[in-house]
């Protein structure tokens, strides 16, 4: 996972969130799609030992 990615994904949540609005199910997949990533590289950067 790339942080360009992550800002790629960002990009789409704001853009779909205008679109549609914030609570629009698209909107709320974005937002958890993001997350997931987010997850992941704080995971792979700071994992728990």
């Amino acid at each position: 996972m790339k942080i360009e990615e992550i800002e790629a994904k960002r990009e789409q949540l704001i853009f779909t969130a205008r679109m549609y609005g914030m609570y629009a199910e698209e909107t709320l997949r974005c937002s958890q799609e993001l997350d997931h990533m987010i997850v992941e590289v704080q995971s792979r950067e700071f994992p728990f030992s």
